[in-house]
């Protein structure tokens, strides 16, 4: 009978592309059972949403191929455990792995569409995601998610009243709009806005969460400072569509979660409305606002382009309707899931390769 100890061997043989390292190493073989006709194990990956998680389990079967086993049925289960880079003890937040600030330089680009469809498809992978809508003037996510008229309920434990937040398509949600009616104007200074955000933060039951999605305002502004000066951010994606003037303002939403004081990994662009495709013409692309911006962007920041969003019809609809169109079976949906697959392997190679996470500390 085969040995646990030839079984890793053959398998430190398989390396993570991402990582750098072999499986073995970085410890994601588990649960080695051996018998006369079986031999089982597991491999735990990094994020549920691993897009190479087929090509590691091909490359696992090849190498206990090499092992000469005949009649022995092999077992491989595929699972995950979704990494963090937290290295805090702040009572905010304390079951939260990793968090995720998605930002823009001006508004227009989709930014709340990306964040709902991002926060559905890492849920359908399996992935324990929440939203927190930090757009205190002008919150969409109740609108994308079909919830307008819900409102959270509080639970009350040793006398400190918690916000249970809404729960929706397996997405957890916190916004003002459920707070106030939608035909009101949010008229609030900034410290009453920053207010708003750290209680959504720390006084809500937001339970274990693999990501918690931050949907900021656009520009750059007192949420964004109050956001990485309260909790641990694991990093940002930024949001353009290809024309120049979002572009322009895109950079400016990557420098500032670049500048030294911040130092706010940036994990990645996304483009969104990079063409128009018609419903009845699904095979075209007409590149309304330019073409290749977003890519553009990335490369010269060095960033990782996390990929393009169409411009159809379907997905404004979605929205609209209240069901976010990754949901669907449609073109467009496949856009969100790979690049939500994109974004938990960016965060994934972040958490296993950069300094941990830590609280900005800003001096004005």
């Amino acid at each position: 009978m085969i040995k646990e100890e030839e079984v890793l061997k053959a398998l430190s043989n398989v390396m993570d592309p991402d990582l750098g390292k072999d499986l073995v190493t970085l410890g994601m073989i588990q649960d080695i059972v051996i018998s006369e006709k079986k031999l089982a194990f597991s491999v735990v990956l990094t994020t549920p949403a691993c897009p190479l998680k087929e090509v590691l389990k091909n490359n696992c079967l090849s190498a206990i191929d090499s092992l000469g086993l005949e009649g022995v049925e092999i077992d491989i289960n595929m699972t995950a455990a979704v990494t963090s880079s937290r290295a805090d003890d702040l009572p905010v937040l304390p079951n939260v792995k990793n968090i995720i600030a998605v930002a823009s330089g001006k508004g227009g680009v989709g930014k709340s569409t990306v964040t709902s469809n991002l926060a559905v498809a890492l849920s359908k992978t399996g992935a324990k995601v929440g939203i927190i809508d930090a757009d205190i003037f002008g919150p969409s996510i109740p609108t994308m998610f079909g919830c307008e008229d819900a409102q959270p309920t509080i639970n009350v434990v040793d006398g400190k009243n918690w916000i249970i937040p809404i729960e929706k398509y397996g997405v957890k949600l916190l916004s003002i709009g459920f707070l106030s009616h939608g035909d009101n104007a949010i008229v609030w200074r900034g410290p009453m806005a920053s207010s708003a955000l750290k209680q959504f933060i720390s006084d809500t039951e937001w339970g274990e969460l693999d990501y918690l999605l931050f949907d900021l305002p656009p520009g750059t502004s007192d949420i964004h400072l109050t956001l990485v000066q309260t909790i641990p951010v694991t990093g940002a994606i930024v949001i353009t569509t290809p024309q120049k003037v979002a572009l322009m303002d895109a950079v400016k939403g990557v420098s500032m979660f670049k500048q030294p004081q911040i130092d706010v990994p940036v994990l990645g662009i996304i483009e969104n409305m990079s063409y128009f495709t018609p419903a009845e013409l699904p095979d075209n692309k007409y590149y309304i606002f330019g073409k290749d911006g977003g890519n553009d962007l990335a490369r010269l920041n060095e960033i990782k382009f996390l990929g393009e969003i169409p411009l159809v019809q379907s997905i404004r609809e979605s929205g609209d309707e209240g069901e976010p169109v990754v949901l669907k079976d449609e073109q467009s949906a496949e856009a969100f899931m790979s690049i939500a697959q994109n974004l938990a392997q960016q965060i994934a190679i972040r958490n296993a390769t950069q300094e941990k996470t830590k609280v900005v500390e800003v001096n004005q």
